[in-house]
């Protein structure tokens, strides 16, 4: 049986910049575009949090969706006391404009399932 997870208040995940980048060889073919993430977790909670995974979902212009899900933030499992923080960042690759909205999830110092979303973002190629 699944064990709930629970959000707890003053446990916070936000977007800090978004930066778009076109072209280059290290982008699959069909997905010129690469869009660079900056995001910070804060603890303002009354416990430790350890943050164990991350799910995106990634809904491109055509419908498509694309559903990321793994252990670990950028290979770490962060444990934030109340008033720490993680910042990091990231990238998605579409082949045109998309959004993204994501949760991560893990344990506060009980053992209990907690969870943080991330609110909803749009990645938009500029106009050249």
């Amino acid at each position: 049986m699944a064990h709930p997870s629970i959000e707890i208040p003053g446990l916070t995940a936000q977007l800090d910049r978004l930066v778009h980048h076109h072209g280059g060889p290290c982008l699959p073919e069909g997905k010129p575009h690469a869009f660079v993430y900056f995001i910070t977790i804060k603890n303002e909670s009354d416990r430790i949090v350890t943050l164990l995974g991350r799910k995106w979902v990634i809904v491109h212009g055509d419908g498509s969706r694309l559903v990321v899900e793994g252990d670990k933030i950028v290979g770490e499992t962060p444990r934030l006391a109340p008033g720490e923080h993680f910042s990091y960042n990231s990238y998605h690759v579409t082949g045109g404009n998309a959004s993204a909205h994501g949760c991560f999830h893990g344990v506060d110092e009980s053992g209990r399932h907690v969870h943080v979303k991330l609110a909803p973002f749009d990645m938009v190629i500029p106009d050249e």
